[in-house]
């Protein structure tokens, strides 16, 4: 898939696209009828002008296979954010979208050539530009969510954390110091948080060039700290709750990860981890923080120089 965003010219397929989205202007979805805005979850006027031009471009655009699509990219997006949002099945999505075999197809694409991670990306560099940060971020924060399994969740990627008495997966993942989404990655709830911080680290680093401290707290103290900082040159701070604190209290830059965790928990779908496979399960991470994002951007007045 290619990498690159969505132009936003060119010659119509109809007299008077109801859409400026690939779909209509080059595809065939001005042949299908409209869809009247009616969930929570569908995108603004003011959403939408923020995301197309963040959309990765279909392959057939540049002659690399398949034929143009026939439904509405933006109809497809409120599609999934409505799934997202309202953690319904699949096969129960309302009829006034298009139907769920095409909506999952649009969502397992999207999923096995990492282009929902592209569009994330592109979201959280603008809304960092927004806020007048650079585009990539230099620290981050570390931590992990156990999540109770459906059961359509196989033994093979499922497990028991005995810390937090959740038979299930657990959710690793590394935010900004905005709270935004930096990395996921999803395992059996019995994966210790250091082993599954090496791979992740891993991943992040070399997707974040400029990167240099992260922030945990004390589960990923060890062997952990002096790994990160040979092998991706990152330090790793361990934020720790002093021995003579009583309940509640908020520690320095641990909270910021633990929001997202609020945000994801918001997210109907994301309640109990209901995907058969991890890489689903990831991927619906990356839709939640999506919502999150558009609806940032299209707030009016929100700090723009």
């Amino acid at each position: 898939m290619p990498q690159s965003s969505v132009p936003m010219g060119g010659q119509s397929n109809s007299a008077a696209p109801s859409c400026d989205c690939l779909a209509h202007v080059y595809g065939n979805a001005a042949d299908r009828p409209e869809r009247q805005r009616r969930y929570p979850t569908d995108m603004t006027d003011e959403e939408w002008a923020e995301v197309r031009p963040l959309l990765p471009v279909p392959a057939w655009m540049h002659g690399r296979g398949g034929r143009p699509e026939g439904y509405c990219h933006r109809q497809i997006l409120d599609a999934v954010r409505y799934l997202v949002d309202n953690g319904i099945k699949w096969r129960a999505m309302p009829a006034d979208f298009p139907s769920w075999d095409r909506v999952y197809a649009f969502f397992r694409r999207w999923r096995d050539h990492a282009l929902i991670q592209e569009f994330h990306d592109r979201l959280r560099a603008q809304v960092r530009k927004t806020l007048g940060r650079d585009a990539e971020p230099t620290a981050g924060v570390i931590d992990s969510q156990s999540i109770k399994a459906d059961a359509v969740v196989g033994a093979d990627s499922r497990g028991f954390d005995g810390g937090k008495l959740v038979n299930g997966r657990k959710r690793h993942v590394v935010v900004d110091t905005l709270g935004l989404l930096l990395g996921v990655m999803v395992t059996a709830a019995d994966t210790g948080d250091r082993t599954a911080a090496k791979e992740l680290l891993a991943q992040v680093a070399d997707a974040h060039h400029r990167l240099n401290l992260i922030w945990a707290d004390g589960g990923y103290t060890g062997s952990l700290v002096e790994h990160c900082l040979a092998t991706f040159a990152l330090v790793l701070a361990i934020v720790k709750r002093s021995d003579d604190m009583c309940g509640f209290v908020v520690l320095p830059k641990r909270w910021i990860v633990e929001r997202l965790f609020a945000h994801l928990m918001r997210s109907r779908r994301l309640v109990r981890d209901f995907e058969r496979r991890t890489t689903s399960a990831e991927a619906m991470v990356y839709w939640s923080m999506t919502l999150l994002m558009t609806r940032r951007l299209a707030r009016p007045h929100h700090g723009r120089a």
